[in-house]
């Protein structure tokens, strides 16, 4: 429906037929002395033009009426939407080291890098998650943060989309990228906050031990869940054929239990595309969006739409008096009038 900010505008709409009607100065004396008769006959032109409709007084009374109506600060009010607050702040943390690109999860049936895996299972779980902030960090060799906490989850996919292997390094600092969302995090007002960190690694980089950076976790209220990602299984062709390797030998699972045991999170080990999608839905159990709702109306201002429609109309009144002085100046052209004095 529609809403008016200021309505008490609208009493300046009846401005024009007031002035219109005010009673107008006469001329003093019987007559009016006219110093030729091209002015007496421009004068009655313009006389008899004011006494019939016009395009060019209606162009100007619409151009007024949605004038009025802009100053009013009308806003359209959409229907009711759903919004689900959390006040949960979570930040995801995800490998982008050289090891993600080995080709050990499917998608489709058809053989996906970890990272093509963990994209796809991370974007359903961040499009479910409306009503938190979430936030991206990228770490291999250093740690960096590809997306700030934000409500926009579909920017947020897109960011996560974007994200290539090799962006951030080839080796693995797990414990900088535990120290940049402890970071991020602390300077929040949020009591649930949570960072969920992704690898298929052992820290192998960065200034910050992973132990110290949970331990601080751990004192600043931040719930790490830790996701070990890779097969435990995978046949590479050898110099003497097909032949059945490890390709997770180096995850740490002991460091990844240890983190987040001492911050209240959860271990996980995705060994598979499908184990991912089970352990993103637990995380949605471990971490419930509110059920309380809140209803909104989205406000679409429509001042600007009025203010160019009062100028269109401005616009077109204007083109219909240059129009008018053209055919006036053809016609005074079009031959003398008779009985002219000086």
């Amino acid at each position: 429906m529609l809403e008016l900010s200021w309505p008490w505008f609208l009493l300046l709409l009846p401005l024009p037929v007031i002035m219109y009607f005010l009673p107008k100065a006469k001329p003093k004396g019987d007559g009016i002395w006219w110093g030729n008769s091209e002015h007496f006959v421009n004068h009655q032109d313009n006389k008899a033009l004011t006494k019939r409709p016009s395009l060019r007084y209606g162009c100007l009374l619409m151009s007024w009426i949605l004038l009025v109506f802009a100053i009013t600060q009308p806003v359209w009010l959409g229907e009711p939407t759903k919004v689900t607050p959390s006040g949960r702040d979570l930040l995801i943390a995800l490998d982008l080291s050289g090891s993600m690109q080995v080709s050990d999860m499917a998608l489709n049936d058809q053989p996906a890098n970890r990272l093509e895996a963990a994209k796809s299972v991370l974007s359903g779980f961040i499009q479910a998650r409306r009503g938190d902030r979430i936030g991206i960090i990228v770490f291999g060799s250093k740690a960096y943060l590809q997306a700030p906490l934000s409500f926009d989850t579909k920017t947020i996919n897109q960011l996560v989309q974007e994200a290539q292997i090799g962006f951030a390094g080839e080796q693995t600092a797990i414990g900088d990228a535990i120290g940049l969302g402890i970071k991020r995090l602390e300077d929040k007002p949020s009591d649930k906050k949570v960072l969920i960190l992704m690898t298929d690694g052992a820290n192998t980089a960065g200034r910050v031990q992973p132990q110290q950076a949970a331990a601080f976790a751990a004192s600043q209220g931040v719930r790490i869940h830790t996701i070990g990602i890779g097969a435990d299984s995978m046949i590479v062709q050898s110099f003497f054929g097909p032949k059945a390797i490890n390709p997770s030998s180096d995850l740490d699972e002991t460091l990844l239990k240890n983190i987040a045991a001492q911050t209240g999170g959860e271990y996980f080990r995705a060994k598979s595309t499908q184990d991912l999608q089970a352990i993103y839905q637990t995380l949605d159990t471990l971490e419930p969006t509110p059920t309380e709702d809140i209803w909104q109306r989205p406000l679409t201002s429509l001042f600007h739409w009025l203010g160019l429609g009062s100028i269109a109309f401005l616009a077109l009144s204007l083109l219909a008096s240059q129009q008018l002085k053209l055919k006036k100046s053809s016609r005074r052209k079009s031959g003398p009038v008779r009985g002219d004095q000086p």
